[in-house]
């Protein structure tokens, strides 16, 4: 029997350890830290022009108005609004008779809108005197537009204006008896005016100008009689 014991093997050779790679890996870019955002001048450019318009705008800028015909205008800041101009105050004159009497008749209104009348009509044109009324409302019949305007609140260049704007079949004659400064007329529609610039004048003239309301639109004032020219049957 051996008494020798087996020795252990040696142990494994001793390895040097591996380090870690490096970090960052070569190569990578190298961070600078956080970096703080670089402040512009343009936000505090536009804040201050911002604030110059505001300023502006609520000094000097004409305030925008939208008048009822839908039609958009400019008034300065503080003027006031004026009420558009329309034909709503016509007054309207139905089922008028259309018989031709002699002599005089009476009418309710002044200048008449129609009702029996003169056989005779007048010629278009304009009148220094007041015309018969007999007459005049067989020119209505015709669809002729009568201007009419007191002479008292009427001067001589107010007639010129007044003239300038009467269409071709058209009266234009003092009324002293109406009550308001100038008066249109067509068959059975009238429009008081204020004066002879107001803004309706032309208004109604191209509204019931053209004998829209007049039995006998197409008959013309032309070739009627005149004053000047002897008794008007």
């Amino acid at each position: 029997m051996n008494d020798e014991t087996t020795a252990p093997p040696p142990p494994p050779p001793a390895y040097p350890p591996v380090p870690p790679p490096p970090y960052p890996p070569p190569g990578y870019p190298q961070s600078q830290g956080p970096t703080r955002p670089r402040r512009t001048a343009l936000p505090v450019a536009l804040g201050v022009v911002g604030g110059l318009l505001v300023l502006v705008i609520a000094i000097a800028v004409p305030a925008i108005l939208v008048d009822g015909d839908g039609s958009v205008g400019l008034r300065p800041a503080g003027e006031t609004r004026q009420a558009p101009a329309d034909l709503d105050e016509v007054v309207a004159y139905d089922n008028l008779s259309r018989d031709h009497e002699r002599g005089p008749i009476d009418y309710p209104q002044s200048p008449p809108v129609g009702g029996p009348h003169a056989p005779t009509w007048l010629d278009c044109g304009v009148y220094d005197l007041p015309v018969p009324a007999e007459n005049l409302v067989h020119d209505l019949e015709h669809g002729t537009v009568v201007i009419s305007y007191r002479p008292d609140a009427v001067d001589g260049d107010g007639v010129g204006t007044l003239a300038a704007q009467l269409p071709s079949n058209g009266i234009l004659t003092p009324w002293p008896a109406q009550q308001a400064p100038v008066v249109i007329t067509v068959w059975g529609r009238q429009l008081e005016l204020t004066g002879v610039d107001d803004p309706r004048l032309p208004l109604f003239i191209a509204a019931y100008g053209h004998g829209e309301t007049a039995p006998e639109p197409f008959a013309s004032c032309a070739g009627g009689a005149r004053p000047d020219q002897g008794r008007l049957a």
